[in-house]
């Protein structure tokens, strides 16, 4: 162990995900394991400029496992992006005796961690946090696989009305840059059609799918859209455009919206939550820095954070083609 690091500071950043508190829990109890002292910086970023940061021992995180949501709460912080900002933020780490941060959050977040270092050469380990999973370095972020169960659980209930009704809905999900949640969220639904940004379906295909499902007796069917899906049109204009293009349709728009991002996290979840937040703070003990931890064939491994912001996730092309054939 490192004797250099006395005192490690932990901050959510970006948009909250379920997991987040379970990993704010495991950094705790892994630094008093340890015989570190543990710092939590509320507010994110702006948070740590603003000074607002208190001590957390064991006790501060019972309870908190099978929350959603982040007991530090987020904040979007435009002060963090100026230089006086950030050395603001430096002066009350070293105000407060903190040797080293674990950020948990997205791309966004981790961008300005880097940035820190580069300025101030401090410790930085990145945990991530994100519904859309969308984070290279690793298979699984946190939250996700809870927003998946929620999703699915939100489109099995809408197609009990579509059916009802003979009815098409579209279902919009969270993923402005990636389709995971809507490619297998789809699947595990049954939808007929998934519009994921990766792949450009087209507006012919949709209506040519759709036309086959109402020949194959399809009385009702169930197209799930990735919010930043390529086809050109947002969910109500494709709305507008099928019954336009295909009268014998009634079509309704679902958007799931924030609903996706809360919830208590799954045990996938929790359980990859307390992996990550171990491997973070021992990394850091271990004097590692500017990495982000992340689970790789089932082995928690540390990617830099560098490339975990520039990389890109891919989408699997082997569900993509699952997802053909279950639309038969």
């Amino acid at each position: 162990m490192s004797v250099s690091i006395k005192r490690i500071g932990v901050l959510t950043s970006g948009g909250d995900a379920p997991g987040m508190n379970a990993a704010i829990r495991s950094v705790v109890r892994t630094c008093a394991f340890h015989k570190v002292e543990c710092m939590g910086i509320y507010r994110g970023f702006q948070g740590m400029i603003e000074g607002d940061i208190m001590e957390m021992g064991p006790r501060a995180v019972k309870n908190i496992v099978n929350k959603g949501g982040t007991i530090l709460k987020s904040a979007r912080s435009m002060d963090f992006m100026t230089e006086e900002g950030r050395q603001r933020a430096y002066h009350n780490l070293k105000k407060n005796n903190i040797d080293a941060l674990v950020i948990i959050g997205g791309d966004g977040s981790f961008t300005g961690g880097l940035v820190f270092n580069n300025e101030f050469g401090f410790p930085i380990m990145g945990i991530p946090g994100t519904i859309d999973n969308d984070i290279y370095g690793t298979k699984y972020t946190l939250g996700y696989d809870t927003a998946l169960n929620t999703v699915v659980e939100a489109i099995d209930k809408i197609r009990d009305t579509a059916n009802s009704h003979n009815r098409l809905f579209f279902v919009e999900v969270m993923g402005r840059d990636a389709g995971h949640i809507a490619l297998n969220a789809g699947i595990g639904a049954g939808a007929e059609e998934i519009l994921i940004p990766e792949e450009n379906l087209g507006l012919e295909r949709l209506l040519e799918s759709l036309k086959r499902s109402k020949v194959s007796g399809k009385s009702s069917s169930i197209v799930v859209v990735s919010e930043g899906d390529k086809i050109g049109k947002n969910v109500f204009e494709l709305k507008d455009y099928v019954e336009e293009n295909l009268p014998e349709y009634e079509v309704r728009v679902s958007v799931l919206g924030h609903m996706q991002r809360g919830g208590s996290p799954s045990c996938f979840d929790r359980v990859l939550a307390s992996r990550l937040g171990v491997k973070a703070v021992e990394s850091l003990l271990e004097g590692k820095t500017n990495f982000m931890v992340g689970i790789q064939s089932d082995s928690i491994e540390l990617t830099p954070l560098e490339q975990a912001v520039k990389g890109k996730s891919k989408i699997d092309q082997e569900l993509l083609r699952v997802s053909d054939i279950m639309s038969t």
